[in-house]
């Protein structure tokens, strides 16, 4: 009796088991006596990449509104793809979707039809609604597929879907997925984003005959998405795990598998590419990127805060009203009228719209100014003789005339344009001509007057310039016969600074960088004054500047009394003229004024990374997504100096003072002072002057000498480890042992307890898996065999890649231990010093 209990409560338990098996079980697909509840039942693809069920959106979850919509598996946080009833929410979860008994896919409310999707009527009603590993949901009629998703995407592009006529319509906001106002769709191989009936962007497009119009152009990987051509079947299982190449965003040749790739129209008007989690590319950037920003005959410039827009030379708002309001759109009209006596003035631009046209004729730039200055409309011209094309095809046509002009950003792109801009005969000579019958005559006079008086001028200013230097130079030479010791720094101070300005002027057709003058940058900086001034490094201090027009700039002041800071003066405007990535700072000019050496740079205004993270309120400008960004921004600019520049580059000096953050906290790699070219294939080299500074410096350089790429990979180490404690490595100490901060995120994490050396102000924004693959990179990096540290290539792909499997890192570098013990302080002020390396540094010149 008591085994034949015994065995009925065995098979009991083992068909609820089978039971339960089956009930858990996640199924992809549903029939028409099978429908989908709101009850947590969802379709689960095959391959566990995607799911579909009722869900609320996030931060509307007080109004229980549900839909039907499609989202990847297990990605945190939820991020959804396709939603069905993105205009017809149910109320509750009462809500049944499926197929009816006419074939339709409907979703019910109490047997109420609360939305239907028609698809076509066929034959038969055997029908299978299946999810597939590609993000399609697919309806089949036997073997014939009757309805698909990817035919009516929402917000979301997948790789596999084909744009064609369709477009992507952003939600309302991020909380309600029903139809917004903006709208992606390609028209003619140009990529618009329409706000309702206006046109809100638009990507790169030719204009006449070839020209290019925009610089704007979609990233290789974003344009490819669009033009997959593989088959539904070939997609199953497949799609959405994407090979990306990053130069396509950063100029950074890495490659990497994308599992979840995808083109979102937002709702705030940006098209957004995505690889996982990662946002790798939006449009439009900024104000000025959107469409026509500062109306007709307007130009937009993004570094001239608050005002954008600005009227070309020779025009005016056409609504000095609204301009003053901050609204752009009706732009500027001509002050004066055309006349065969304009000149015209060049603007470099990365963005020209309106309409123009070509003129074959014009085979010299000549012709092509004089045929602009025939026609009564025309407003400027393209000359174009540098193509390869055009220089042995005649037929293709160089000259383009513009009778509309809109739509213009200044920029500094890899390749700007260049706009020949109609301009009264004034604005060159800066004189206005007189009215009257003798105005044309009296103002001929009048510029040769001002050239005569500026002829003149310059001749007595060469005159007395030689008389100083002669007399110079018998000083220097008569106090050198007697010995004089204080009079030959001047002579070399002297000689050196003809060097360097001959040495520019040597260059200067390589480097292109524009030279300007002293004075210009003493106004610009209010003659150096202090409440200008930003910071001081290694060698001068830097000021803030604003340019005539309101343009911000950053001015670096070298070495202004002696010679010292020549070799780095030159270094830095040589190499980084050379350098063009989005995490290396920008050189915009120099000058050379005596003894006064000068460099211009791009404006940064968030400052450097170190005076954000070791202060402690402006740390918390940074959380951890920020952080990251951060350091792989400037893992991507490393890569670039060391392997897809046209140099191979050694910074040398790489820490977190000389890492800048833009109004967007982009990081930007600057000073380049110490930086080293490598040449050929070769990866390091040695100096008998070791600079740099304290705490970032590896052993190798520090002690011997020798630098190589991994110089800068221990370097970057170092800052890592720095950004994600919000501490120095110099002048750290723990309560336990003396010690720098590499020893104790190595104790740590010997401890397994390396999340204890995050900044405890990061502790609720950081994802510790992220921190713990951050981590045990930056160790990685600072090993005391070079060998033994990843390249900055096998950097940037263990921090994008979740999967990639690390190896252990061994001790760090410098890892000094001070104990002081009691009997011997009585004896000696000198505390014992214990070291794992046993190292001693000697021969540096810290900064």
């Amino acid at each position: 009796m008591h085994s034949h209990s015994t065995l009925s409560s065995f098979f009991i338990t083992t068909i609820l088991l089978v039971f339960y098996h089956l009930k858990c079980e996640a199924r992809d697909s549903i029939n028409v006596g099978n429908p989908l509840k709101d009850s947590r039942e969802t379709l689960i693809s095959a391959g566990n990449r995607f799911e579909l069920g009722f869900f609320t959106p996030q931060g509307n979850d007080k109004s229980h509104k549900r839909h039907v919509g499609i989202w990847y598996y297990k990605l945190t946080p939820r991020t959804i793809v396709w939603v069905a009833n993105r205009d017809k929410p149910i109320s509750g979860s009462c809500g049944v979707f499926g197929i009816s008994e006419d074939g339709n896919l409907k979703i019910w409310c109490n047997k109420e039809v609360i939305f239907s999707i028609a698809v076509p009527k066929m034959s038969t009603f055997n029908r299978t609604l299946q999810l597939l590993d590609s993000g399609n949901l697919l309806l089949f009629d036997g073997n014939t597929t009757v309805w698909q998703s990817f035919d009516s995407p929402t917000d979301t592009f997948l790789p596999g879907m084909k744009m064609n006529d369709m477009e992507l319509i952003s939600w309302i906001s991020p909380s309600d997925p029903g139809r917004g106002n903006f709208s992606f769709r390609i028209d003619q191989d140009v990529y618009r984003i329409q706000n309702r009936s206006t046109l809100y962007w638009k990507s790169g497009e030719l204009g006449p005959r070839g020209i290019f119009l925009y610089n704007e152009k979609l990233p290789n990987v974003v344009a490819q998405i669009f033009s997959d051509n593989h088959t539904q079947s070939d997609q199953v299982g497949q799609l959405g795990q994407t090979y990306i190449n990053y130069s396509s965003f950063s100029n950074v040749t890495r490659a990497s598998y994308c599992n979840y790739s995808r083109l979102v129209m937002n709702s705030s008007g940006k098209i957004q590419y995505y690889c996982n989690s990662s946002l790798l590319w939006f449009e439009p950037r900024n104000f000025c990127s959107e469409y026509d920003a500062c109306g007709k005959f307007g130009i937009c410039n993004t570094t001239n805060k608050p005002m954008y827009c600005q009227c070309l030379q020779g025009f005016k708002p056409a609504s000095s009203e609204d301009w003053k309001a901050g609204t752009y759109s009706d732009g500027c009209e001509r002050e004066t009228r055309h006349t065969k006596d304009d000149r015209f003035l060049n603007l470099k631009l990365m963005k020209i719209g309106g309409q123009a046209t070509s003129f074959d004729q014009a085979q010299e730039e000549a012709t092509c100014r004089n045929e602009c200055l025939s026609r009564p409309k025309c407003e400027a011209y393209i000359y174009k003789a540098d193509a390869s094309k055009r220089e042995t095809d005649n037929s293709v046509p160089k000259c383009y005339i513009w009778t509309d002009l809109k739509d213009l950003q200044i920029g500094y792109p890899d390749d700007e344009l260049n706009l020949s801009l109609r301009v009264p005969f004034s604005y060159i000579v800066s004189a206005n001509p007189s009215k009257g019958s003798g105005g044309s005559r009296n103002n001929s006079r009048t510029i040769y007057a001002i050239v005569l008086t500026v002829s003149l001028v310059g001749v007595v200013l060469v005159f007395c310039s030689s008389y100083v230097l002669h007399q110079r130079r018998r000083m220097v030479d008569g106090s050198g016969n007697q010995g004089s010791i204080e009079a030959i720094p001047m002579l070399s101070s002297y000689e050196r600074e003809r060097q360097v300005n001959e040495m520019l002027h040597e260059t200067d057709k390589g480097i292109d960088i524009p030279s300007y003058n002293f004075n210009i940058i003493l106004s610009a900086t209010d003659n150096f004054s202090d409440a200008n001034k930003l910071g001081r490094g290694g060698f001068g201090p830097v000021y803030k500047g604003k340019f005539p027009g309101g343009r911000e700039i950053a001015v670096k002041r070298l070495s202004s009394c002696s010679s010292q800071g020549i070799d780095e003066f030159l270094n830095e405007v040589n190499l980084i003229a050379k350098l063009q990535h989005r995490n290396l700072v920008r050189l915009l000019g120099y000058c050379i004024k005596d003894n006064e050496k000068i460099l211009l740079y791009e404006y940064m205004p968030n400052r450097s990374l170190d005076a954000i993270i070791f202060d402690h309120n402006a740390c918390l400008l940074l959380d951890w997504k920020k952080r990251f960004y951060i350091i792989l921004g400037i893992a991507r600019g490393l890569l670039y100096l060391h392997q897809d520049s046209r140099l191979r580059i050694i910074h040398r000096d790489l820490k977190t003072s000389n890492i800048l953050l833009d109004e967007e906290m982009n990081p930007k790699i600057s000073d380049f002072g110490l930086a080293r070219i490598i040449e050929g294939k070769r990866i390091e080299a040695s100096t008998n002057k070791v600079v740099g500074t304290f705490g970032y410096m590896s052993p190798e350089y520090a002690l011997d000498g020798k630098f190589s790429i991994k110089s800068d990979v221990f370097s970057f180490g170092v800052v890592m480890l720095e950004i994600i404690s919000g501490r120095k490595n110099t002048g750290f100490y723990d309560p336990q042992e003396v010690m720098n901060l590499l020893g104790y995120a190595w104790r740590l994490w010997s401890e397994d307890k390396a999340l204890d050396m995050v900044d405890p102000r990061l502790k609720e924004s950081c994802e510790k898996s992220q921190v713990m693959t951050c981590t045990k990179v930056g160790l990685l990096c600072v090993q005391v065999d070079p060998n033994d540290r990843p390249s900055m290539s096998t950097v940037v792909t263990m921090l994008a890649s979740e999967s990639t499997a690390l190896p252990n890192p061994t001790q760090p570098a410098f890892v000094l231990r001070r104990r002081i013990s009691v009997a011997s302080s009585s004896s000696s002020t000198k505390p014992d010093t214990i070291s794992s390396n046993e190292l001693t540094i000697s021969m540096v010149q810290g900064r």
